[in-house]
């Protein structure tokens, strides 16, 4: 059985996912409960108020066997970000921008 997770990084963290084909374990990471279109907004954003850039969100959406686990390449499903850099005391509300795996590289200006 695979659980959707959502994993808190920033652009560094997102490029050692391109380059290492892995994310270590984060224990901010957060698991959805379920696949309800809300439940998995809330487990987004709880995630995007534990990135380590609140300057630029980016949070990994992954389907793994192991929550606790790394998230490899192959498991990412998509990549919720700021486009551009947010505004210091810009709402934490602010909706994050849908990026598929192709357009991660656009992400990090390859």
């Amino acid at each position: 059985m695979t659980a959707r997770i959502y994993v808190p990084t920033d652009l560094d963290g997102l490029a050692l996912l391109v380059d290492e084909q892995l994310l270590p374990p984060s224990p901010e990471a957060v698991v959805a409960p379920d696949d309800d279109e809300e439940t998995e907004y809330a487990a987004l954003m709880t995630a995007a108020a534990s990135c380590p850039d609140p300057s630029r969100r980016v949070v990994v959406v992954a389907e793994v066997a192991d929550p606790d686990g790394p998230v490899r390449l192959d498991q990412v499903v998509a990549v919720h970000a700021d486009a551009a850099a947010r505004a210091p005391g810009a709402d934490p509300d602010d909706d994050l921008s849908w990026f598929a795996i192709p357009e991660i590289a656009l992400l990090l200006g390859r």
